[in-house]
């Protein structure tokens, strides 16, 4: 059977509100965080994914209180990350409300964080998220960075997806931090990258500006597709990306009933 290709609003937040910028940069104000995840809900989103973007440049945790308030409110799966340094992390937010948790930074500093993660939890709870940048002279052609794409690391970005999923990632969240923003279309070359090495469904982000750029996307490998600027900024609905993609031949889930169904 084919898996229905999910459609994710993310919401970016900082100090408790929904941000978005351009290349990681210039954040502005797009809402209450709680607000926009039940209009996305109410719009047929497949899952909600929040991601606190300045809890690891400020050194503290992620803010489970809009976390809790969300998932009371939201009953698609929600993943969260931004700040999660630990396995006890991981159980409190999985205590209020959150489905799946994203880790990164902390990730990159210990990767062994990852196995602990995967084997108190499970594979299915642990999504590995990637800031990913073009960088010459890296074998694949890019780089990983972190603290929200701040920092520039070392790692070659299918290397540490490689031995992120071999030690029990259960997901890759690939943001391309050069199209983050831009409207200009998804990296497909790095989806495809990712495609070829990963054992595990690749969520493609950054770029998207039009229904348009949604179903290459798919196309290049994606199993999921994740958008925030588009959807905070009215330019689309949930649903205008899912009859983009039904009408390119991709299986998704029905935005009124949840049912299955193709072109």
């Amino acid at each position: 059977m084919t898996l229905a290709a999910r459609v994710i609003p993310c919401l970016d937040v900082s100090a408790g509100r929904v941000v978005k910028g351009v290349n990681f940069q210039n954040l502005r104000d797009m809402g209450d965080p709680v607000e926009l995840a039940a209009h996305y809900a109410s719009q047929g989103a497949d899952e909600i994914t929040f991601l606190d973007v300045t809890a690891t440049v400020d050194g503290r945790a992620t803010t489970y209180d809009v976390v809790q308030r969300t998932a009371e409110q939201v009953f698609v799966p929600l993943t969260v990350g931004g700040g999660v340094r630990s396995v006890e992390d991981v159980a409190r937010l999985l205590s209020v409300g959150a489905d799946k948790v994203g880790v990164n930074s902390a990730a990159i500093a210990r990767p062994e964080l990852i196995d602990e993660i995967a084997d108190r939890f499970g594979a299915q709870v642990l999504v590995l998220s990637l800031d990913v940048k073009r960088a010459a002279g890296t074998r694949s052609g890019f780089v990983v960075t972190t603290h929200g794409g701040r920092t520039e690391t070392t790692l070659d970005a299918a290397d540490w997806a490689r031995e992120a999923t071999e030690r029990g990632a259960g997901e890759l969240l690939v943001n391309s931090i050069d199209a983050d923003g831009t409207k200009d279309g998804f990296d497909l070359e790095l989806v495809r990258l990712m495609r070829e090495i990963a054992p595990v469904p690749v969520i493609a982000s950054g770029g998207a500006g039009s229904a348009a750029d949604f179903p290459p996307a798919i196309a290049a490998g994606a199993d999921a597709v994740l958008a925030a600027s588009v959807f905070h900024g009215g330019q689309l609905s949930i649903g205008d990306v899912k009859d983009a993609l039904r009408g390119a031949g991709v299986v998704v889930r029905n935005t009124a009933s949840g049912e299955d169904r193709s072109a």
